[in-house]
């Protein structure tokens, strides 16, 4: 008889947890709420409530609240772009667009 179970390390919560969300966000159908909730995945709680966000084609345009804001987002829209493909598809998000309200 085989003990395959010790031969497996156990993974931590905090490690399982966002696998877990992004494989249900990833599933859900395409809607805003589905949109929003990657868009918080991709760039966490700050960021996210200092903008909003609408997709249009393979468009996502992001209004940030101001000039720093808005900076930050497009230094690492390279990095939020891949974690957004990754959470709604290649083809929903092609391009990330922000602009300062």
């Amino acid at each position: 008889m085989s003990n395959n179970i010790f031969k497996n390390p156990m993974v931590s919560l905090k490690q399982t947890a966002p696998r877990v969300l992004a494989d249900i966000v990833r599933q859900a159908p395409l809607s805003p709420g589905k949109v929003d909730c990657a868009w918080l995945l991709a760039v966490g709680p700050a960021v996210q409530r200092q903008t909003a966000i609408r997709l249009g084609a393979d468009l996502l345009v992001v209004d940030a609240m101001g000039r720093a804001w808005a900076d930050e987002v497009r230094r690492s829209s390279r990095v939020i772009l891949a974690r957004i493909q990754a959470l709604l598809g290649d083809a929903t998000v092609s391009r990330i667009e922000v602009r300062e309200r």
